[in-house]
């Protein structure tokens, strides 16, 4: 006979947490949100963290290199995604990789053989207005001069004149070599008065840009998140299928971490990818594995040496996983579980396997109870979809702006390496649909309001950082009318009152 647990499956929407004690040194600027990524000695230091407990979804329409660089700009992780090309994704995590942290690669350039209208063209198109010229027109190309908008007129040069005759030559820019640190280039922009310091090589071919601009902005993003190399961290995703042609490219061309995107992990064939990777490039080599949902599932990859691993199976807002296969569990109940499991393990072991909440994240409050309940960090798609940063298109329906968002498991995203279980390179039915978000604006304001919200409620549990609120916290089940009871209820908000008729107003 089957085997039924005693208690209901539940999710993140059905908890709340108690305030406790405050003391006034808990306020929010002092809360430290870093959390490890990979597994380490208990009482030891990872070699990766978190400065944010935040990480993007393995997904087309999520994960990039424009995301990955954002993202860790403020702290986090992105995992570019692994359904498109080896070359492709190799691409991405190269780019992410090259911009570093103020360094970057110009992809507006022009030849001194291209005319006005190609200036104007990338202008418009980029939107940048300092153009590097280039021998050939490429971001790397010998250096010649520059181009800004104060070397031409669009009104009084013409059109067809070759940027040989209006460019900043060479020979009057100040440029710096390739080993300048961030630092002293910023002092050679503050020394000279520069709005823009090339780098070039041991040839004079150009390697980055270094803007006046950006100082201010690396100033505002105090935890960007940084290799040894003071270049952002970038992970990438890799499949159960294809992981022997796909790991080698990733890893050279720069990838921090690798996480395995399956849709359930409890399966050999997670394991034959932990072994190859392991065997082939290393065990300094880190990999996370999942997804899973209970203690069974949890010491399954444990034993099976991934570095960290994510908990969830159906909760995402474009799976239909369950209602397809009836497989799955409450997310907030599959944390605290595997959550329960990881902290058994350690103490068994000595070692410490951090978890990554995998779906189920409606509300900003719900990442807070997430790591309350034991996730060390959270992996959203819904969330970053909304943001300028996310690779889909913005589009307007019924008036509003929207975002397209469509699962791994969707027809659209033809990602059948995720779901196979067979010998047939297709996929038997859809998980995922192909769905729009709202329009949200830039990566940078929303996950700014959504960790002044997760620090104001760690400060109300009376904790300064997350193992610290993991300690303290105190959660309640709620029932359905606690839910109706904890949102504006039994009055008119004041933007429906336009919406009734006259003889209700």
């Amino acid at each position: 006979m089957a085997f039924f647990y005693d208690e209901a499956a539940h999710t993140f929407n059905e908890y709340l947490l108690v305030p406790g004690y405050s003391s006034a040194e808990c306020v929010p600027s002092s809360v430290n949100l870093t959390v490890p990524l990979v597994k380490h000695p208990l009482h030891g230091q990872p070699s990766l963290t978190l400065n944010i407990p935040m990480v993007s979804a393995i997904m087309q329409s999520v994960s990039n290199d424009t995301m990955a660089i954002a993202l860790a700009r403020e702290g986090g992780l992105s995992f570019i995604y692994s359904s498109q090309s080896v070359a492709r994704q190799a691409e991405m995590i190269a780019n992410a990789k090259d911009y570093k942290a103020g360094f970057v690669v110009s992809d507006s350039n022009v030849s001194p053989e291209d005319m006005l209208t190609k200036v104007l063209e990338l202008k418009e198109e980029k939107g940048h207005s300092t153009l590097p010229v280039t021998h050939d027109g490429t971001p790397h190309g010998t250096l010649l001069g520059i181009v800004t908008s104060r070397d031409y007129r669009p009104s009084r040069t013409p059109l067809d004149a070759k940027v040989s005759e209006f460019m900043t030559p060479r020979k009057k820019l100040v440029v710096a070599p390739k080993t300048t640190t961030l630092s002293e280039a910023n002092d050679i922009i503050w020394d000279h008065k520069l709005n823009v310091l090339p780098i070039v090589d041991e040839n004079d071919c150009l390697v980055y840009l270094v803007f006046r601009k950006d100082y201010a902005s690396h100033k505002a993003n105090p935890l960007e998140n940084l290799d040894a190399e003071k270049r952002y961290i970038v992970g990438a995703g890799i499949n159960t299928h294809d992981f022997e042609e796909r790991t080698g490219p990733l890893l050279a061309a720069g990838a921090d971490v690798l996480c395995i995107d399956s849709s359930e992990g409890f399966t050999e064939y997670q394991s034959n990818t932990l072994a190859y990777v392991k065997k082939e490039f290393g065990p300094e080599i880190k990999v996370g594995a999942g997804n899973v949902v209970d203690r069974a599932g949890f010491r399954f990859l444990a034993d099976a040496g991934a570095d960290f691993i994510k908990v969830g199976i159906g909760g995402g807002s474009i799976c239909i996983t369950r209602e397809q296969k009836g497989i799955g569990r409450g997310q907030a109940t599959s944390i605290i579980e595997v959550a329960d499991e990881r902290n058994r393990y350690a103490k068994e072991t000595g070692i410490y396997i951090p978890i990554c909440s995998d779906g189920g994240i409606v509300y900003d409050h719900h990442m807070t109870l997430a790591l309350a309940m034991g996730a060390d960090f959270m992996m959203l798609g819904r969330y970053f979809a909304r943001f300028d940063e996310s690779p889909t298109a913005k589009v307007t329906i019924n008036g509003n702006y929207m975002k397209e968002y469509w699962g791994e498991g969707s027809a659209r995203a033809r990602n059948w390496q995720r779901y196979h279980s067979g010998s047939s390179n297709k996929l038997s039915f859809e998980e995922g649909v192909d769905s729009y978000v709202p329009y949200a604006g830039p990566l940078k304001d929303n996950v700014a309001l959504t960790l002044a919200k997760m620090r104001s409620t760690m400060c109300n549990c009376g904790a300064l950082s997350i193992p610290e609120f993991q300690e303290k916290a105190q959660l309640t089940l709620i029932s359905s009318t606690s839910i109706v009871e904890g949102g504006a209820h039994d009055v008119m908000l004041k933007d429906q009152v336009g919406a009734l008729p006259p003889t209700f107003r």
